[in-house]
This record gives C-alpha cells, sequence and structure tokens, in this order.
C-alpha cells in the first residue's frame, strides 16, 4: 500500500487487501465528505455491471453511513437484520456476515484541543474511511482474528492513506508554482514583445511620409517581433495544457508535447524511445517535468535549430531521458555565478526526489544535453 502515492490508488490496494486478508466475498473502503455521505467509494468483487446497477450511495442512513461517525469496529452476523439496513438497492449482492473497521487518523489521536490538531479535545480520532466486508468466502461469519486482523491493516492504511494526500498536496503546490513560472514567463517574453511591437509600430507610422525607407525597415521589425511572440503565445499554451500522463502514459505524453512544441516553434523538435516500461508514478512525473523544462531552455533561449528528446529503457527497469539541442550552448559555471539558473535547479531536486540523477553538458558554441536517469519500482 505504501509504495503508490495516488489517493485514488491507494484505496484500490487497501481495498483489495483487505478482502484477499480475510477471504471476503465483498470489500468496499468510503472517505467521508464534510456532509454526512462519500467523497470517494472503492469496492472490489463486484462487477461494473453490477457497480452501476446499484446506483447512488446512501448518505445520511444506511450501515454504511452509519460507520463514518463510529470510532470502534461493527461485526454483524446478518447485516440485514439491522434496522439502519433498510435502503438498500434491489440490485445489491446478497449480504448476510458483515465487519466494518474505521481508519483512523493517527496524528489526530492526542487529544490536546489545540486548533489545527485534527483532535476534538476528547481524544477521539478522525475517522479517514471505513472498510466494510461482507460473507466469508469459506462460510460462516467473521470472528475475533478476523477482525484483529482487519485493526492492523487498517493502522497501516492510515499510514499509506496520509501519505498519499500529503502527496497530492505537494503535487498541488508544485502545480501552483509551475502557473506561477508561466505567468512570469508570459510576463517578461511576451509582454516585453509586445510592448516593443507597439513602440515599432508607432515610430513606422511617423515614418511614411517623410522616409518611406526606414518605415519599411520598422514594418519588417513589427513583423519580426510579432512572430517572435507568437512563438512564445504557443509555448506558453502548451505549457499550459493539462498533461495526459495518468491517463495516456509517460511515452505518448512526452510524444504528444515533442509533436506540438515541434508545429508551434520554427526549430526541428522530434522524439524516440525504445524499451521504456511502466515507472512508478512519481518517476513518470520527474521525467515529463524535466523533459519540459529542458525543451523550455532549448526552444526560449539556445537559438537551436534542432531539438531531440530520447528516452529509454534500463536494465534495471528504469529510464534514461536526454534532452539535445544544437544551440548556441553556455558556461554552466557562468550561468550559476550570476544568478540566472535556467531552471538547472528546479531539475536537479525534481531529479533527487525521485532518487534519480541529473547531468548536464554544455559550452558556448557546442549545444547543450540534458540527461535525467531514474531508477524502476
Amino acid at each position: 500500500m505504501s509504495r503508490h502515492l495516488e489517493v485514488r490508488e491507494v484505496l484500490r490496494r487497501i481495498t483489495a487487501s483487505a478482502r484477499d486478508l480475510l477471504g471476503a466475498e465483498y470489500a468496499a473502503l468510503g472517505v467521508p465528505d464534510d456532509h454526512g455521505g462519500f467523497a470517494q467509494f472503492v469496492v472490489d468483487g463486484i462487477t461494473e455491471e453490477q457497480w452501476r446497477a446499484i446506483g447512488p450511495l446512501p448518505r445520511q442512513h444506511g450501515v454504511l453511513a452509519l460507520m463514518l461517525h463510529e470510532s470502534g469496529p461493527t461485526r454483524l452476523d446478518d447485516v440485514r437484520e439491522e434496522p439502519s439496513f433498510g435502503g438498500w438497492p434491489a440490485a445489491h449482492p446478497d449480504m448476510k456476515a458483515f465487519l466494518g473497521m474505521p481508519i483512523l487518523d493517527a496524528d489526530a489521536s492526542s487529544g490536546s484541543g489545540e486548533p489545527g490538531s485534527g483532535s476534538t479535545g476528547d481524544g477521539a480520532q478522525e475517522v479517514m474511511g471505513v472498510i466494510f466486508l461482507a460473507n466469508k468466502r469459506a462460510g460462516g461469519g467473521f470472528t475475533d482474528h478476523d477482525e484483529e486482523l482487519l485493526r492492523i491493516l487498517a493502522a497501516h492504511a492510515a499510514i499509506a492513506l496520509s501519505n498519499a494526500r500529503l502527496y497530492e498536496r505537494s503535487r498541488e503546490l508544485t502545480l501552483a508554482g509551475e502557473r506561477a513560472r508561466i505567468a512570469h514567463d508570459l510576463h517578461d517574453a511576451v509582454s516585453q514583445k509586445l510592448f516593443s511591437l507597439r513602440l515599432t509600430a508607432k515610430a513606422a507610422a511617423t515614418l511614411v511620409g517623410r522616409d518611406p525607407d526606414r518605415a519599411r525597415a520598422e514594418l519588417a521589425e513589427v513583423a519580426r517581433l510579432a512572430a517572435e511572440a507568437a512563438d512564445e503565445l504557443r509555448a506558453v499554451v502548451v505549457e499550459l495544457r493539462p498533461a495526459a500522463l495518468e491517463e495516456d502514459g509517460l511515452v505518448p505524453t512526452l510524444a504528444s508535447q515533442v509533436q506540438v512544441l515541434d508545429r508551434a516553434h520554427t526549430a526541428a523538435v522530434s522524439f524516440a524511445a525504445d524499451g521504456v516500461r511502466a515507472l512508478p508514478a512519481a518517476q513518470e512525473a520527474a521525467v515529463l517535468r524535466v523533459a519540459q523544462e529542458a525543451l523550455h531552455n532549448a526552444l526560449r533561449h539556445s537559438g537551436a535549430e534542432r531539438v531531440e528528446v530520447t528516452l529509454s529503457g534500463t536494465p534495471a527497469r528504469g529510464a534514461v531521458l536526454r534532452v539535445t539541442d544544437d544551440g548556441r550552448g553556455f558556461d554552466p559555471e557562468s550561468v550559476r555565478r550570476a544568478g540566472r539558473h535556467l531552471g538547472l535547479v528546479s531539475m536537479r531536486d525534481r531529479a533527487a526526489a525521485v532518487g534519480g540523477l541529473l547531468t548536464l553538458d554544455s559550452a558556448p558554441g557546442k549545444g547543450t544535453a540534458v540527461e535525467l536517469e531514474v531508477p524502476g519500482a
């Protein structure tokens, strides 16, 4: 469970693990919202067709919803005999033996009552979710041993779910930082070019009558500035487009972004992949972001005519990303001393966060090569 960082995947793993561990026919996990119902609900042992037929989940009633307010387990020999059982949909699978266990936030158990502590002040813990199991595959009801196993699993699940929430929160902050960077780029690059374009156009207008040759030169400069501004705007739009990483995978996402950049810029941008296996989500995100940063530098600062992106698998199930350009290059040490990092700090931080290694090779007049190697699972 702890290897996964996306909340939805962690929930799915917890549910499947609980069902396998206790030998249950059905398992589910519900995460509460702020209105007495479920913000997320994951099931295991039920087909897609059955799930669609069941319809909306209970909100303020039903055994499942009631357990969102319990801090201890609920074990029933026959859930159908419970007064709160009423209201279950007709399409719901037949269930008898039932065991429910809350996932409690370990960080909210101090009972301090301090603001933001997550505690009510009486030692109560926040219910992060509830695991529901129904029907032993071997027959009979759930036992004390089953309950203890599920209690231990729920404790591990709380840690895994907390980690996943922290990861998603950090990812939100990273995205906010990316938006701020793009806004800064938009202001610095596009706004300044548009301002220059306006001044040049005014100068051309004043010269049309008295100096046509100079006016034509100024209009040629207007055309050049307009073309550069258009390139900058297209690049910003590409960066603002949401990446399809989670849906499509790393290779298709990189290929798609390179294709768009190739159309948007005068430089030829190409992509090739060889022997790349699926990587953990954090590694794939790091590879994508480093590729975007390296492409950003190559297309906006290097004056390159050709940029090549390659992604290759390694024997250790990892991957090597390489972004090279034939641009003007630079002296990395001089750039560092001048305080202009060209995103190098960000790229190195991303590499280090996933146990990867980033190297950069550049020199004036010799282009630039950025290489990132990340480990596999």
